[in-house]
């Protein structure tokens, strides 16, 4: 398993511009109580169904979810953020960590006025549904989604998965020391089919537009600070666990699924670490028929 590939399996999403289609996507944007503008791409109006908020991953924008802004937006709001640092979002130097963006979801409920939610995290953005747990609980939440990434142990990573850790650490030298290179192949790695309707350039662009300190941060914040895993135990609504099949982390993902009480795990063949982009079909329907009962 390469480096980019396991780089990716915990903690990295893509960005991605497709062909629009119906669906009215626009931008949006607020500022956090520090002062942080935050951008998202939102489709769809309030309604009655909970309103489907979509994160990112590690240093890359919302526009990876663009086939699910608009698969999903027919009934419902649909926002993908931008996390801090990160896309179109500004680039900050402190608080890039789960706990701080989970503080910015928590505030982009209120810009938004809205009470219930699913959240699905995709990646590094599973590290900030946990966070966000552990902070605000599941009040306003309809359900919860995980997209092939287990919550990180924080420092017992260390202890658990001592060859993971050395694999970041080491990466972290190639990263600083050659940023385009790192940031195309850790790109590249997330897909195993073929994806001609992507920008790859664009997407290493994005990902290139968080400083690489910056990068590092957010890293060590996500995988080795906090061990999250006992926000697992609070939740108490529907919650989905989708992973792909030749994920590095699928028994630790069917873990946490198993450690959810009632939680679907729905493991996806012939998919790379952005399942959603290599199997939208399935991935699509397996969110559809979670939404139902998150509804």
């Amino acid at each position: 398993m390469s480096l980019f590939h396991r780089l990716g399996a915990c903690c990295l999403l893509a960005a991605a511009a497709l062909p629009a289609r119906a669906a009215d996507i626009r931008d949006a944007s607020f500022t956090t109580s520090d002062g942080v503008r935050i951008h998202s791409l939102e489709a769809g109006t309030p309604g009655a169904a909970p309103a489907l908020v979509l994160i990112p991953g590690w240093t890359l924008s919302a526009s990876l979810w663009r086939g699910q802004l608009e698969a999903f937006s027919a009934d419902r709001l649909v926002i993908a953020v931008d996390s801090r640092s990160q896309g179109g979002s500004d680039k900050t130097v402190l608080d890039n960590t789960p706990e701080r963006r989970a503080t910015d979801l928590h505030e982009l409920l209120a810009a938004r006025h809205l009470e219930r939610i699913v959240l699905v995290g995709w990646s590094q953005g599973a590290q900030d549904v946990a966070a966000y747990i552990r902070q605000y609980g599941t009040a306003a939440l309809a359900g919860v989604a995980f997209v092939d990434s287990p919550v990180a142990a924080g420092p017992e990573e260390v202890t658990l998965n001592p060859g993971f850790v050395k694999t970041i650490l080491k990466g972290f030298a190639v990263y600083i020391a050659h940023p385009a290179e790192y940031s195309e192949g850790m790109v590249r790695s997330i897909f195993v089919r073929p994806h001609p309707e992507l920008d790859v350039q664009k997407i290493v662009d994005i990902a290139r537009s968080t400083p690489p300190q910056t990068g590092m941060a957010m890293l060590v914040a996500d995988l080795f600070s906090v061990d999250r895993r006992n926000a697992l135990a609070r939740i108490n609504r529907p919650a989905l666990v989708i992973a792909s099949a030749q994920s590095p982390f699928l028994e630790q993902q069917k873990a946490m699924a198993a450690a959810v009480r009632g939680a679907r795990l729905v493991v996806v063949p012939d998919a790379g670490h952005a399942v959603f982009v290599d199997q939208p079909r399935v991935f699509d329907q397996a969110l559809r028929e979670f939404l139902k009962a998150a509804t």
